[in-house]
């Protein structure tokens, strides 16, 4: 009886387990749908109501004034924590976990040590500045040259070098300029020891000078036009000071929850109208900044072989920017007959924003239209042919009689045109389309490079003159004949369109791609970037970002 009844017992809790099971089940997937529709779909993060940004103090004014937009017109709150670049710096690197969503710097020296150090990811440029001397209103010390920062009447407040920007800036351009047997630089660290005060922000240098706490100070050009020194400082220029502007520019943490919708905010502060005129008002230089669009849209146009090097990467891209990347695959002859074919290259009318080309030789017939390229990649052209096929071994085997033959089309595609004077300079290009002529001979012309290795594939042709990464796929039904020739590669180029209202968003996109290496040795490309860099560009593409 104890056993039926431990057995009706256990029978009973079981069938009890099973409903409770069934309940729980229920209700765990409810939950799950429920968690799917508020993070708006898998891969996407939850809409943020709240993002914190570090913030050199010296830029509190503009950005407090962008901030405060920013919340009005998307409801989103901003909090601004600020000090020296240099201490929020160390601050992040030693709270790496912490709640940080943006860090905004007034040296890019700082923002490039947050890539270097692996704090930071996407870094976009906002403004530059320059250094000026302050003194309080009037010049009563009569301050005129370096030297009399170094009189002995004078209290001079200097920012700290390894705490604000402005400070490493100052030691950076005195340190180059020699003084007797030291520098320049090694007189003011001297004189302001002795007789002056070090502070860790710009702001407190030129509270100083105002307040009267010191005669002299160095600040930034737009700190010397804020509203709160403007009516009581003069600012002077100081050839001894002017070197290469600073560059203030705002980075992506690693930290981050809400990635997307920190580049949402830092977009709308690097926006040309949006964040950028705040900037020029306080009297910063701005960079040239993309057109503000809630969900920008850009368009890529890329040749085929490309595809399955890239096409992941700009997927990843678009999902962590939140934007939309139109990416358009064709044979690249395809590709710029449609640019032509575009009033004024208008990229609202469907010009490309990022152009990768197959091979160089479809970017120089519209390379005026772009900024400077990066080779990226490069991949062999190669003969395919059938697996075990012995009748082709050569170029000169494609003109014998019979064998079937498919090469690209050279107005349409890359492969064809490389393909055309690769033949013309073995004297074999004529013959192959006298071939072509012939009754009963099949030389067919395909409009793209993906289209080649399956004719070889399926059996519809002896031979095809393909990209060695195009066959990486198929190796279990073909081989590959190697050509001896000079001419017997082709070369990826990356370029951003002049046009784009969205360069700097593009230029992500082209930092993103080639700085994936790994993307492309695994489609079958050499990788011919030796040293990618996060936020490299070409020297041409950092210039047109600025103002001139």
């Amino acid at each position: 009886m104890r056993c039926r009844s431990d057995a009706g017992h256990r029978g009973r809790w079981g069938r009890i387990s099973s409903l409770w099971g069934l309940v729980l089940g229920a209700v765990a997937l409810i939950a799950a749908l429920i968690g799917l529709l508020w993070m708006g779909g898998p891969g996407e993060e939850p809409a943020a109501d709240r993002i914190t940004m570090f913030c050199a103090a010296g830029l509190r004014e503009p950005v407090e004034r962008v901030a405060r937009a920013y919340t009005d017109e998307t409801g989103v709150e901003v909090d601004l924590q600020y000090g020296g670049s240099n201490t929020l710096l160390n601050q992040i690197e030693i709270n790496k976990f912490d709640s940080a969503d943006l860090y905004l710097a007034g040296d890019d020296f700082y923002t490039q040590e947050a890539v270097d150090r692996g704090l930071a990811a996407e870094v976009l440029p906002i403004a530059e500045m320059r250094l000026v001397v302050v003194v309080r209103e009037g010049n009563p010390k009569g301050v005129e040259s370096f030297d009399d920062l170094l009189r002995d009447d004078l209290t001079v407040s200097m920012p700290s070098p390894d705490q604000a920007a402005v400070g490493r800036a100052v030691r950076q351009v005195l340190e180059g300029q020699a003084d007797g047997e030291g520098t320049r630089w090694d007189r003011l660290e001297e004189q302001v020891t002795r007789s002056g005060v070090f502070k860790p922000t710009v702001n407190d240098v030129a509270n100083d000078v105002k307040v009267g706490a010191a005669d002299v100070g160095i600040v930034w050009d737009f700190t010397a036009k804020a509203s709160g020194y403007r009516d009581d400082l003069d600012p002077i220029s100081l050839p001894e000071l002017d070197g290469p502007p600073n560059l203030v520019s705002v980075a992506v943490l690693h930290a981050s929850r809400q990635p997307t919708a920190a580049l949402k905010f830092a977009r709308y502060l690097t926006a040309r109208d949006r964040g950028l005129p705040v900037f020029k008002e306080a009297g910063l230089q701005p960079v040239e900044g993309d057109v503000w669009a809630d969900r920008p849209q850009i368009t890529f146009f890329c040749g085929a072989v490309n595809r399955k090097a890239v096409e992941t990467i700009v997927q990843e891209f678009a999902a962590r920017e939140g934007v939309e990347v139109n990416t358009i695959y064709d044979g690249c002859g395809i590709l710029t007959g449609r640019m032509k074919t575009i009033d004024d290259q208008r990229t609202d009318l469907g010009f490309p924003d990022i152009y990768m080309a197959c091979d160089e030789y479809y970017l120089e017939n519209v390379k005026e239209w772009f900024q400077d390229a990066a080779s990226v990649s490069s991949t062999e052209i190669v003969i395919v042919v059938p697996k075990g096929n012995t009748k082709v071994s050569t170029l000169d085997n494609l003109l014998e009689p019979g064998v079937r033959v498919a090469v690209g089309q050279p107005d349409q595609c890359t492969i064809g045109a490389l393909t055309r004077r690769l033949l013309a300079r073995e004297g074999l290009y004529d013959r192959l389309k006298e071939k072509q002529g012939q009754p009963g001979e099949v030389v067919v012309e395909k409009s793209s490079s993906a289209l080649l290795v399956p004719d070889v594939v399926t059996g519809h042709v002896d031979a095809a003159i393909a990209y060695h990464c195009d066959t990486l796929a198929s190796q279990d039904a073909i081989d590959v004949v190697r050509i001896d020739s000079t001419l017997n590669q082709a070369i990826q180029p990356l370029s951003i369109a002049r046009n784009s209202d969205h360069k700097a968003l593009s230029r992500r996109l082209y930092n993103r791609v080639t700085s994936s290496p790994e993307a492309f040795t695994a489609a079958g490309f050499e990788f011919l970037l030796n040293r990618p860099s996060p936020i490299a560009t070409t020297p041409e593409a950092e210039d047109a970002a600025r103002v001139d």
